[in-house]
């Protein structure tokens, strides 16, 4: 079958891999509260020992004109990132925009404890948190946004 007729199925959410990125999505999006408190409830905590980091540094935004165009450096964006393993082996990832190396380090171990079992459900329940509180901010954008919308319109004058 030629590869260009080929249809690709739309991603598909049970797979692990595809859960796991949408979360560390999420995650990366957390506020630091948010991380914190669900850290601070979990009554087991493994150990956490550091891999990577929490380090920030810079990477280059490239856009596209008009979406399809040549490529161009826009400029730089400050990211955090932290990798950590927790003592029962799992690894995590966190990166994030901006400076906030704790909030990196959080991201990684809810990563990681995503990967365990046990853990999954409490880090499924941040998930829907945090897309929730991140619904409603873009909801409320959207009104705010749509309350200063003018519609203009042309009125065609008859010719009497």
């Amino acid at each position: 079958m030629d590869a260009k007729l080929k249809q690709e199925s739309p991603p598909d959410m049970a797979r692990p891999d595809m859960a796991r990125k949408e979360g560390m999505r999420l995650l990366a999006r957390a506020s630091f509260e948010e991380l914190n408190t669900a850290w601070a409830a979990i009554a087991d905590k493994p150990d956490v020992s550091p891999v990577r980091g929490p380090e920030t540094g810079l990477v280059m935004v490239r856009g596209r004109i008009g979406g399809g165009g040549d490529a161009f450096n826009l400029g730089e964006a400050t990211v955090s990132r932290a990798t950590v393993r927790l003592s029962t082996g799992e690894i995590g990832h966190g990166q994030l925009l901006g400076t906030d190396k704790q909030r990196a380090r959080l991201a990684a171990i809810f990563d990681a404890l995503f990967q365990r079992d046990p853990d999954r459900a409490a880090v499924e329940a941040l998930h829907r948190q945090i897309a929730a509180r991140i619904e409603a901010e873009d909801r409320r954008t959207a009104e705010e946004t749509a309350a200063t919308r003018v519609d203009f319109f042309t009125m065609v004058r008859g010719d009497d």
